[in-house]
């Protein structure tokens, strides 16, 4: 051994000794015949862990280069990255001949690469198959230049994921076509659920070492959407391996771009995607002298040395691998019985009761019985409890450990048994080591044990209950992640239905496996058992996976949100919110704050109807065109028709033989056209379901189809992965036009509202226009050139764009990409407008409405937007889908609008319930009075009226006749009374009045008082400058004052309730005595006044945006300071309780503390990165808290001006930003030990600390401030969508 390498080796030992597990890592090097078996014995020999690892590093000291080599390697394979970083630098350098013949079948850098990318290790017994493998390489070759897809199909057993992993240990194949890594998947049968963890592992796995924290993606299309981010910025020109597919539509998830090698027992599943495609058929497993090989290897004898048995046995093994190393590793143990095992083999007594058409299972069944014979009775019991476990699934030691209920090294040593007897396979990519069974073995223990598995999941259940005693598993337990998959699968298997009631229906379990998995998990599980969950209450089931649905994208943020807070925002009746204000009591008494939302009844479901009209994913819905029908279509290959106003069922029709995608009624109603993954469009007649055309031109799946809109000559129109859109008249039995031009698959296609034009929208990025009487492409728009961000990267990334519509005059139409919609003119292709969603989800369709400036979109994250397009604003959120929405269609008046979600519903909402300009909604410019124990909330509406609220129920006591313009801000009077007063001599005086002023009328009189009646003065300020007092609740106006010339930003009464104060646009501040209607105008400001604050009961303070601070007299109307703070706008000030000083915050980025004795600032406070929007004191006089447009909050002392925390979340969230938006107002608590803020949503934080105490997610978001009561104890605003939250402290 060279020098280095072994003074390395002795440097490191200290550090080796305590952290190898001799036994794996000898595994690899017996295999890479570097130490023998006797070698291998002597160190087993040894009593303790680490006098292992001394006795074989000992061993590597006495050895040479290539042992040094070897052990690295190992060490690799093992797990131990550290341990082999440290031992790189000094590898011995060999010749090229000798090194490209190294353990595994390559270098160190080939080592390095596919460790590092998960692809698994040789069987610890190999043979080459060299025919095979470089045929693989051969067809990675073709994909140095341009993505694409290598199959490797045959059945199982054969051999596809070891040669799928031998052909890319090739240090040339690497360096020339994937420079960038190669990353492997293990996929197997998976559920849509299953899937989704699938990729989020993969995402966390090629973004790990990401200097930002990002959310795991909450859906499959963001999941893809993530992937192709990586695979394309990330790790351009890099192979991902996707090993054991089963089905096209797992595949197709995977089509992102990228190159892609992958194994499958289906050689159809390419079908599915797109781009090149090259095909290895493995449709042999091993030749006789391959065969021989591996059990010469397993005997250490050469194949002429096998005695005469051996070439019988291999024929009796049927060419599987895993049949041969299950008897060589019999063989090894007992190396004289070749003729018991082929008699084993030959005898055929063991027969499977079901069979596999696609594998003769006779060898391996008699392989795997003799196999498990040989093992020790215990040990036989222990191996059988594997069949408990699912397919495709790699469990930790510490898992069967709890089911064997042995300590984690017994079981670990156990299993590394099982795995030298080729009985067991082991993942060392992964720490803790994963175990896991081949598929067909599997397949025979559960045939073995079928009337032990209910008996077996039972156990493994009460096994984990009795581990588990205190709580379900946490981060810290290396075995969590199989629980949380698992747990309600042993359940539901062992038919404990009442342990899975109790964890399915509780709070718990869903705050602990989703912080661990995320929310799509857990809704998938009340899919999958809801049949069980059900028979126990179905009402309760609706509960939690409703607030799943509704809460799925918090859910997913880190940090991680407060279920019991989001259970308390649901109705009273739901068992979640039971459980919630249960465990809000509780943990209230430890010091713990949560808030109930009071006025939540008030809220209208918005979902006019809900229909589930098929056993999976709804793929697609629309309306008749007379609206009393709804066609609908999905993953259950059906049809279905029902009526749009009661949901009942017209027709049913067993329509296609893959997922049917799509469906369109003719323009008459009478046909209905369906088209299919299964390459083929049907059209049916609509009344009775007949089948009257079928066309098969497209060589790819069929995306959409749309009917002309008009009867005068009827068309359908299709669209394909094929690349084509196809015109169809359906009295021929062929295709009237085919138009050619996308190079991508074509995923949406619809007509004009003349039906001149066809839109097409394809995944080769572009959207195009064609005329349809002569086919011919009209216009092309390339969406990738609104993407501007993007405009760097590499060729390969496209924007696949999903759908297109039409406004109802035929000028516009609308594009979605991504998380973006465009809307084009027609005539010139030029962008109109853009709109852009959460940057999390995707968008899968869009729609105009016929009658207004709405659009609908459909997204990712299980709802449905409203948009403005003429203000470009999103004025509402459909919720109440379950999982991904994938369709939105409005009704032909515009109406209603339906919805299709993977949640196997169709979902119909009123546009004037869940539109605000359509039905009354409050704004945010409200004033709240808190007077005793009653709360009145006084805010202007959309209709441009004023509501007054009952602040406890939040129903409606008074509503203003809508006024001539908008109204800009209101405010209530503080202490006014209306009092009648009676005199003996009949004398009546009415009138609002205070107490002090009822007792002054008294005077000597004898009176008696018949009522002292709550009445409330309101002043509101219009956007024509305009302001009014109103008397509430009769409604009348006591006076319109005008002198404002531009709109009234701010009011407010003074404490008596007899003056009135205004600040507005034209610069000005005005002092009114509104019973009088004298004025007393303060003018000085030279921008708009943003606002003012009373400083006594003669003084006043405003800022503007002219970057000043004036202090007024309102007796006399002189302007007393005047104070130049800051560069930019000045956008809030706070003056300190004891009155000495005020604060300034602007959008020069800075805070300022004032005094004002003086007009030099006491303290400035830098160190915002954005405009700073917000300040506020605390009540103590200590703190001054501040926030600005990034979502940050800092808070300083008054005293010396220096920094004592901030508060932010640690990622931005889905708004972009660290508050889901801007600071807009914050209020301490009286002990100034708490402090509120608003932003995207409502956060509460320990001043002390800078802490986040609690955070209220309102359903819309950009709230303007918080009215707080004095105690601290009740809050109230508004959100964007004008919903009211009266909330209050539980406790």
């Amino acid at each position: 051994m060279d020098e280095r390498a072994r003074s390395c080796l002795l440097s490191s030992t200290s550090k080796l000794e305590q952290d190898i597990k001799a036994s794996y890592i000898m595994d690899h090097m017996v295999s890479d015949g570097v130490l023998n078996t006797d070698e291998e014995e002597k160190v087993k020999a040894c009593t303790t862990r680490k006098e292992k690892a001394v006795a074989l590093l000992n061993l590597i000291l006495k050895k040479d280069n290539y042992a040094y080599i070897s052990f690295y390697n190992a060490l690799l394979h093992e797990g131990y990255g550290d341990l082999a970083s440290m031992l790189q630098k000094d590898l011995p350098l060999i010749s090229p001949a000798a090194e490209k013949s190294i353990l595994d079948g390559g270098t160190p850098f080939v080592q390095t690469i596919l460790c590092e990318g998960g692809v698994p290790q040789r069987p610890v017994v190999f043979v080459c198959r060299p025919e095979l493998i470089n045929c693989i390489r051969e067809k990675l070759y073709k994909l140095e230049n341009s993505f694409g897809w290598v199959a490797v199909f045959g059945m199982a057993g054969f051999g596809k994921s070891v040669l799928t992993a031998e052909a890319v240990r090739d240090e040339q194949l690497i360096k020339a076509c994937f420079p960038g890594g190669v990353h492997w998947l293990s996929v197997g049968q998976l559920d849509k659920a299953g899937l989704l963890v699938k990729m989020q592992s993969l995402c966390y796995h090629l973004d790990q070492d990401s200097q930002s924290s990002q959310r795991s993606p909450v859906t499959i299309e963001e999941a893809r959407d993530r992937l192709r981010f990586l695979m394309v910025r990330k790790y351009p020109r890099s192979l991902l391996i996707l090993d054991d597919i089963w089905d096209s539509g797992v595949l197709k998830a995977f089509d992102i771009q990228c190159r892609v090698l992958f194994s499958t027992r289906d050689r159809g599943v390419t079908d599915s995607v797109s781009g090149k495609k090259y095909e290895v058929s493995v449709d042999h497993g091993l030749e006789d002298d391959k065969a021989l090989e591996v059990l010469a290897l397993f005997v250490n004898k050469k194949v002429s040395a096998l005695p005469v048995q051996a070439r019988s046995i291999v024929q009796e093994c049927k060419g599987s691998p895993l049949v041969v190393s299950l008897i060589g590793a019999l063989l090894r143990e007992f190396p004289d019985r070749w003729q018991y095992y082929l008699k084993q083999l030959q005898n055929k007594q063991f027969k499977r009761i079901r069979k596999s058409s696609s594998y003769d299972y006779d060898a391996l069944d008699q392989a795997m019985s003799v196999s498990i014979d040989v093992l020790h009775e215990d040990r036989k019991e222990y191996y059988k409890d594997l069949s408990v476990l699912e397919k495709d699934v790699k469990v930790p030691a510490k898992v069967l450990s709890i089911l064997w209920d042995l300590e984690p090294e017994e079981a670990e040593d156990i299993l590394q048994e099982f795995v030298n007897k080729s009985l067991l396979f082991r993942d060392c990519n992964k720490r803790p080591y994963q175990y896991y069974l081949h598929d067909l073995q599997l397949d025979f223990l559960t045939e073995q044990n079928r009337y032990r598995l209910k008996d077996l999941h039972s156990k493994m259940v009460r096994l984990y209950q009795n581990h588990y005693k205190k709580g379900h598993p946490t981060v810290a337990d290396e075995e969590c992640m199989y629980w949380f998959r698992y747990l309600a699968y042993h359940m539901a298997h062992g038919n404990l239905r009442e342990e899975l009631y109790s964890l399915m229906f509780s709070l718990d379990w869903v705050k602990a496996k989703a912080q661990m998995m995320g929310p799509a998990s857990l809704i998938n599980d009340y899919v999958v058992y809801k049949d069980i969950l059900d028979e126990e209450n179905s009402t309760v089931r609706d509960n939690f996976q409703e607030f799943l649905s509704l809460n799925g994208h918090h859910l997913s943020q880190k940090p991680f949100p407060d279920v019991v807070q989001m259970g308390l925002c649901q109705p009273d009746s739901s068992e979640v919110y039971r459980q919630a204000r249960l465990k809000a009591e509780q943990e209230t008494k430890k010091g713990a704050f949560y808030l109930e939302w009071i006025n939540k009844s008030s809220l209208e479901s918005l979902s006019r109807l809900i229909v589930r009209p098929h056993k999976g994913a709804v793929y697609y819905a629309c309306f008749s065109h007379n609206w009393q029908q709804i066609a609908s279509c999905g993953s259950d290959k059906t049809l279905q028709v029902f009526k749009s106003q009661t949901g009942e069922k017209l027709l049913e029709v067993q329509a296609h033989d893959d997922d049917v995608l799509c469906c369109a009624f003719s323009p008459d109603d009478k046909l209905i056209a369906t088209c299919s993954a299964d390459k083929k469009i049907k059209v049916w007649n609509s009344q009775n379901g007949n089948l009257l055309r079928t066309y098969d031109e497209h060589s790819e799946q069929v995306n959409h189809c749309q009917f002309t809109n008009t009867s005068r000559k009827i068309l359908l129109a299709t669209c394909s992965n094929d690349n084509f859109i196809k015109l169809w008249n359906t009295n021929r039995p062929g295709s009237q036009n085919t138009m050619f031009g996308h190079c991508g698959p074509v995923n949406h296609c619809c007509f004009s509202p003349d039906d001149q034009y066809l839109a097409s929208c394809s995944s080769d990025g572009t959207l195009k226009l064609w005329e349809v009487h002569t086919a011919n492409e009209w216009k092309s728009i390339d969406i990738l050139d609104f993407f501007p961000s993007l405009t760097d990267e590499p060729k390969e990334l496209e924007e696949v764009v999903r759908c297109s519509a039409w406004s109802s005059d035929g000028t516009r139409i609308m594009a979605a990409a991504k998380n973006m919609v465009f809307v084009f003119d027609i005539e010139s292709a030029t962008l109109l407008s853009e709109i852009k969603t959460g940057r999390h989800s995707t968008i899968q369709s869009c729609d105009f409405c016929p009658s207004s400036q709405l659009v609908a979109i459909a997204l990712s994250h299980y709802t449905v937007e409203l948009w403005d397009l003429e203000s470009n604003k999103k004025v509402a959120d459909c919720s109440g889908h379950l999982s991904w929405v994938h369709c939105v269609r409005f009704s032909p008046d515009g109406s209603v609008l339906l919805s299709s979600s993977d949640d196997q519903t169709v979902r119909l909402w009123e546009t004037k319930k869940v539109h605000p300009s359509s039905a009354v909604s409050l704004k945010r410019d409200s004033d709240v009075l808190f007077h005793h124990n009653e709360i009145s909330v006084v805010a202007p509406d959309n209709r441009k009226r004023l509501q007054l609220r009952n602040g406890k129920t939040g129903e409606v006591i008074y509503q203003s006749e809508e006024q001539e313009s908008r109204i800009r801000c209101c405010c209530l009077s503080k202490d006014p009374q209306a009092a009648v007063l009676a005199r003996e001599d009949g004398t009546v005086k009415a009138g609002v009045m205070s107490p002090k002023q009822v007792l002054r009328n008294i005077g000597w009189w004898t009176l008696q008082l018949l009522t002292l009646q709550q009445s409330l003065l309101t002043a509101l300020g219009l956007e024509n400058g305009t302001v009014k007092v109103l008397e509430i609740p009769s409604g009348n106006t006591l006076c319109t004052l005008t002198g404002h010339t531009k709109t009234v930003l701010h009011c407010q009464f003074t404490p008596d309730g007899q003056t009135l104060i205004t600040c507005s646009e034209d610069t000005t501040v005005r002092v009114w005595d509104w019973k009088s209607l004298e004025c007393k105008v303060l003018k000085g400001h030279s921008e708009r006044v943003k606002r003012f604050r009373l400083l006594d009961s003669s003084r006043l303070l405003s800022w503007s945006f002219d970057g000043t601070v004036k202090v007024w007299d309102i007796v006399t109307g002189e302007m007393i300071q005047d104070f130049s703070c800051h560069q930019g706008a000045v956008l809030s000030c706070d003056v300190s309780p004891n009155g000495r000083t005020f604060s300034s915050a602007s959008a020069d980025k800075s805070a300022k503390i004032w005094s004002f004795d003086s007009t030099s600032a006491l303290h400035i406070l830098n160190g915002h990165k954005d405009c700073v929007r917000s300040c506020r004191f605390s009540w103590d006089n200590q703190c001054l808290a501040t926030g600005d447009d990034n979502g940050e909050i800092r808070i300083w002392c008054v005293l010396n001006g220096s920094l004592l925390h901030i508060c932010a979340r640690e990622n931005k969230d889905s708004m972009e930003s660290l508050h889901g938006g801007w600071v807009t107002d914050l209020h301490f608590s009286p002990d100034s030990k708490m402090l509120v803020s608003t932003g995207g949503y409502i956060k509460w934080w320990d001043v002390e600390k800078g802490e986040s105490l609690q955070t209220f997610y309102t359903t819309g978001t950009n709230l303007k401030g918080i009215h707080v009561s004095p105690d601290f104890k009740t809050f109230v605003t508004i959100d964007n969508i004008g919903v009211l939250y009266i909330l209050c402290k539980v406790g």
